[in-house]
């Protein structure tokens, strides 16, 4: 998952809750509609049942690897299983990095307790150290302008910025400190840095350390780098106070392939009045290798194909044609989004609306909506009483998620679910990103609110 920032919710005044060019819309029968997509998902879903078979079965979904493409058939058979008229594996050159054997980081200091090990995992992309292990002094930083100011040339560089413990809406905070891991290492290297660590991106303290991807210029040398656990941080950032003078020695076995066959999975039912027009509903295949994926996306997965089973359920003929996309490769290059938005673009076609669920399985708590028009979020609030029943608060402006962003160059309105998302941070992009994370009634309420903003939008356009 790919999380910037998020905006706070928009303040809907009376005027859009009310605005009488809404008033012929059946509120009625539109309330016995979401009465029975929730009572659909809230008592006869196979969503959490789909989601303990594909972490089990398919854990560690990076691009290029076997479990991606176990998954890549999971879940066309899956939808087809669901009902979907129409099943397409969309290739998508996907890239391929290898962890290779796991990561060793530890420092030495003469003056106090010797040799101590750091938890921490290598970020994704990163080049190996030599074999026998980089071992050099550590500088500490706090942000990237550091580098300009700092003599780092030799050292292995140290970012330890946390995430902003004041932000009550995580998203920001784990965006605002994302620069070190995503941009860190190619920065440091330029000032002559042999090596990168960085604090993990996540508000809790513990001793799983969280990876994500770095990116380098593709000409332009590159160093290793690794994230340690926020404990680890601590503990280094203590006994560097304690020595100054202390070293680290970091042993990475990373390596990167030529790219690699994979695909977006496709599944829809076809719509009786607009077939051409298309709603898009979409979460993405791939995880991190050390993660079983479960939040991060496999409950977008799940959720994203029972919409489609729920619409079915509640015996609703759409009258738009409801597209489920599995998308590839978000983690570690957006490739599966990029390539659906190009052939859609080939084909001609016309996305009515691309929701993507991606923050998470949690309690449900809003959608973000973004369109060319830059007001999707405040025609949506005048569905704001149909959905407060069932704990949606909110609509709010926003650019939907990573892989149905590239359709708003397109004219598409996108959106994106939005749970609550206080927990999601303690385990993103870890081993701790399992099935037991996973509350099944959640993971339902979220599917639920999907399936009854789509029957809205299919009704009554946006």
């Amino acid at each position: 998952m790919r999380l910037l920032s998020r905006l706070a919710p928009v303040a809907l005044c009376a005027a859009t809750l009310f605005n009488p060019a809404f008033a012929a819309e059946d509120t009625a029968a539109d309330e016995q509609m979401l009465r029975a997509i929730y009572t659909a998902a809230l008592t006869s879903s196979p969503a959490y049942g789909h989601l303990r078979e594909l972490t089990t079965k398919y854990p560690g979904r990076l691009s290029g690897s076997k479990n991606l493409e176990g998954a890549v058939l999971w879940g066309e058979a899956v939808l087809q299983a669901t009902g979907a008229g129409r099943t397409e594996l969309q290739l998508v050159m996907v890239p391929h990095w290898e962890r290779g054997a796991p990561e060793s980081v530890r420092y030495f200091t003469k003056q106090f307790v010797g040799i101590v090990p750091l938890k921490a995992v290598a970020l994704g992309g990163s080049v190996p150290t030599p074999a026998g292990g980089l071992t050099a002094p550590v500088v500490e930083l706090q942000t990237l302008d550091a580098l300009k100011t700092t003599d780092v040339k030799g050292k292995i560089v140290f970012f330890n910025r946390p995430m902003d413990p004041a932000a009550v809406v995580p998203g920001p905070a784990y965006g605002g400190a994302g620069d070190q891991r995503s941009k860190g290492p190619a920065e440091a290297v330029k000032y002559g840095a042999v090596g990168v660590l960085v604090r993990s991106l996540t508000h809790a303290r513990d001793d799983f350390p969280h990876t994500g991807n770095t990116s380098y210029p593709p000409d332009g040398p590159r160093i290793p780098a690794a994230a340690l656990s926020t404990v680890a941080a601590d503990n280094l950032s203590a006994a560097l106070k304690l020595d100054p003078a202390l070293t680290v020695e970091m042993k990475i076995n990373s390596r990167w392939l030529e790219d690699a066959p994979s695909h977006n999975v496709i599944g829809e039912l076809k719509g009786s009045a607009s077939p051409e027009k298309i709603i898009v509903i979409g979460g993405h295949l791939d995880s991190w290798d050390i993660a079983p994926g479960a939040h991060d996306d496999g409950t977008g997965i799940v959720q994203s194909i029972e919409v489609l089973r729920l619409l079915k359920a509640v015996g609703y003929q759409p009258r738009h044609t409801i597209r489920v996309v599995l998308f590839t490769n978000e983690e570690n290059g957006l490739r599966g989004g990029a390539a659906y938005s190009t052939a859609a673009k080939a084909r001609n076609e016309i996305h009515v609306l691309a929701i993507e669920t991606d923050t998470g399985g949690f309690q449900p708590r809003g959608f973000n909506l973004g369109n060319p028009a830059g007001d999707a979020h405040l025609k949506a609030a005048r569905w704001l009483k149909l959905f407060e029943p069932y704990g949606i608060y909110y609509f709010q402006k926003g650019s939907g998620g990573a892989d149905v962003g590239p359709l708003l160059a397109h004219g598409t309105t996108v959106a994106g679910l939005q749970p609550d998302s206080q927990r999601y941070f303690d385990i993103h992009h870890t081993v701790e990103d399992s099935l037991d994370k996973v509350n099944k009634r959640e993971l339902e309420l979220g599917a639920a609110a999907m399936a009854s903003l789509v029957y809205l939008v299919d009704q009554h356009g946006l």
